[in-house]
């Protein structure tokens, strides 16, 4: 069989398995809904809460169901039908051969556009039902709308000017532009680290200044504690979309920051958002966010050097995968086919950064513990679980694949283990 079948029918397998791989987690997943309430947390919980957070499952499954069902069908047509020919062949009608850049620029702004429009429907449906119907949304219309205007417009200048400067690289050092690209990657990911809080969050949230007050001097306190010096503590109006609450780290060195949700410090207690506090100080303290930083990079060169071999101008792979579409070998061809055959190696790498995520949670809420307290931060957990209507039971598969966190029950049992350590 010639490379160019096995290319194109391995596409459209890899497709499908990957489609069903999805869905086969997600039904299994689903089906953890059936059984009663675990006993860890049954005191905490009634059976009213329950049922709500089992039907917001139960609607989002089915949505996530159909949706990925309409996007996998529509990409598998598209390819069976000559689809990527059609649009690779009016790209070069509507501009010659003699304009590259632009070329990889039209051809995926049309993927994406089309994408967007299936995909927004059920981005409106997920948050003017789904989110509404359950009292998490607080989002209106108006601001649906410039966020999706905002979005886009970020998403074009930014990936229009990258994908620019990938192009490029690439038509000048052919198969070594993968190191190129890298350190262009690299310096992108390093900017978005410590700039993302200062540039990109205004765009769609205001932040403040946490106010002096109780809960500001608390975590003054905390952090002088553990040697932690800490400037920035900012609070963002995550009320303006969602009554779900959250706090994240980010930022480098002195850009470094904590972010709290302005619903997070309305449903908690001040020693509850010390011990949340804590957690986050833990990723910095374990150096958490620096090692993701790092081995998202060595990803990113593995990635872009298999990437490298495969686009090589006038090599085999490159040459055949224009013959199985029936289109000219080209850096737009070559990446879309590459992204879809890379997906199982892509999937066991997210598997990987999952565990190594999962380890640092539980590391960072040890530190929690150990400095603050593990009884608030279990309550904290609670809170955060009962009323963002979280899994209580999934499945574990489901766990192993998609959670960067571990399920409550486990941070739990692991916090009540530490508490029992330090009493005994």
């Amino acid at each position: 069989m010639e490379l160019s079948v096995l290319i194109f029918y391995g596409v459209i397998v890899l497709l499908v398995l990957d489609y069903a791989f999805d869905r086969w987690l997600e039904a299994i997943n689903i089906r953890q809904w059936n059984k009663p309430l675990p006993k860890g947390v049954a005191s905490m919980y009634d059976k009213e809460s329950y049922a709500k957070a089992k039907a917001y499952a139960l609607a989002n499954y089915r949505m996530s169901l159909i949706s990925s069902s309409i996007s996998t069908l529509f990409i598998v047509l598209f390819l069976l039908f000559n689809g990527l020919s059609i649009l690779d062949h009016w790209v070069y009608a509507v501009l010659g051969f003699d304009k590259p850049i632009i070329a990889a620029l039209l051809f995926f702004g049309v993927i994406a556009v089309v994408l967007a429009l299936i995909n927004l429907p059920f981005s409106f449906y997920s948050t003017f039902v789904i989110e509404q119907k359950f009292g998490f949304n607080k989002t209106s219309l108006k601001t649906f709308l410039l966020d999706l205007l905002k979005s886009s417009l970020l998403s074009l200048i930014l990936g229009a000017g990258i994908l620019s400067l990938i192009v490029k690289l690439y038509l000048v050092f052919g198969a070594n532009f993968w190191l190129f690209a890298w350190l262009v990657m690299a310096i992108i990911m390093l900017l978005v680290s410590m700039f993302y809080s200062n540039i990109i969050v205004p765009l769609f949230n205001k932040q403040q200044a946490l106010e002096a007050g109780e809960l500001r001097t608390a975590i003054d306190e905390f952090a002088k504690k553990v040697g932690f010096k800490l400037d920035n503590i900012y609070v963002i109006d995550g009320s303006k979309r969602s009554t779900k609450a959250n706090a994240y780290f980010t930022g480098l060195g002195p850009k470094k920051r904590i972010v709290l949700y302005d619903t997070l410090i309305q449903e908690h207690s001040t020693e509850e958002l010390v011990a949340i506090l804590a957690h986050e100080i833990g990723h910095y303290k374990h150096k958490h966010t620096r090692i993701s930083l790092v081995l998202s990079l060595l990803q990113s060169a593995i990635m872009l050097y298999l990437l490298s071999l495969f686009i090589a101008p006038g090599g085999v792979v490159a040459e055949a995968t224009a013959r199985a579409f029936d289109v000219l070998p080209s850096f737009q061809i070559g990446v879309l086919i590459f992204g879809i055959l890379y997906s199982p190696i892509s999937q066991l790498v997210g598997i990987l950064m999952n565990v190594f995520s999962r380890r640092n949670e539980y590391q960072a809420d040890a530190f929690a513990a150990k400095n603050a307290s593990a009884v608030d931060l279990s309550q904290a957990l609670i809170k955060l679980s009962k009323n963002n209507l979280s899994n209580l039971n999934p499945h574990p598969y489901y766990v192993f694949v998609n959670y960067s966190h571990p399920p409550l029950l486990f941070r739990l049992n692991a916090l009540r283990r530490l508490k029992e350590t330090d009493l005994e």
